[in-house]
């Protein structure tokens, strides 16, 4: 998805409703602000290590990407 598909599907909900994403093990959080990272693609990795992972300085093109992630807590 792209931010501006993004936008696009964002754009038939109410603005003043919170925006989450799936938990730890179970339940939501909220996220942070979005922000911009480098990522290498890795399309073979398992699902819980994700497909997308942060570039190294020795990948040679590494991928921008807006990244929402989730809040995280210590208890």
């Amino acid at each position: 998805m792209t931010v501006e598909e993004l936008i696009e599907a964002l754009k038939q909900f109410p603005g003043d409703m919170i925006v989450l994403t799936d938990g730890y093990e179970t339940g939501y959080e909220e996220i942070y602000y979005p922000q911009i990272i480098e990522v290498r693609h890795e399309p073979e990795n398992l699902y819980y290590d994700g497909e997308y992972q942060i570039a190294e300085e020795k990948d040679a093109n590494p991928i921008k990407a807006v990244v929402m992630c989730r809040k995280r807590r210590n208890d």
